[in-house]
C-alpha cells in the first residue's frame, strides 16, 4: 500500500505560477511511478503528468507541455508539480496518483490523494 498526500493548492491569477507538492509513504520504491490527474467542474478527469522513480523519465499531457514540469526529491519521495503560465482552463482539483507500473502508460493508478484545489482567474 503506498499513501501518497498533496498540498499546495490555491488561488492564481491567469499567467501566474503554482507549485504542488505530494508526498508518499508506505511500500515507496525506486520502481514507483508518481504523477499528477486534475477534474475540472463538469468534465472527466484528466492526466497531467508523471514521473518514473528510478530514471525520472517524464510524460506529460499536450496541454500543458512546456508550462508545467514534474520533479521529484529522491531522498523524501516527494514529488513537485511546477505550474507556470497558468491558465483559466487549468483550474481543477488536482489529484496526486502513485503505482508500480510504466511511466508510459497513462492509467492504471493504484493510489490517489484527496486532491488539492487551484483555481486561475482570467
Amino acid at each position: 500500500q503506498v499513501h501518497v498526500v498533496e498540498s499546495g493548492g490555491g488561488l492564481v491569477q491567469a499567467g501566474g505560477s503554482l507549485r504542488l507538492s505530494c508526498a508518499a509513504s508506505g511500500r515507496t520504491n525506486s520502481r514507483l511511478t508518481m504523477g499528477w490527474f486534475r477534474q475540472a467542474p463538469g468534465k472527466e478527469r484528466e492526466f497531467v503528468a508523471a514521473i518514473n522513480w528510478s530514471n525520472e523519465v517524464t510524460l506529460y499531457a499536450d496541454s500543458v507541455t512546456g508550462r508545467f514540469t514534474i520533479s521529484r526529491d529522491d531522498a523524501k519521495y516527494t514529488v513537485f508539480l511546477q505550474m507556470d503560465s497558468l491558465k483559466f482552463e487549468d483550474t481543477a482539483v488536482y489529484y496526486c496518483v502513485a503505482k508500480y507500473g510504466a511511466v508510459w502508460e497513462r492509467g492504471n493508478y493504484n493510489y490517489w490523494g484527496q486532491g488539492t484545489q487551484v483555481t486561475v482567474s482570467s
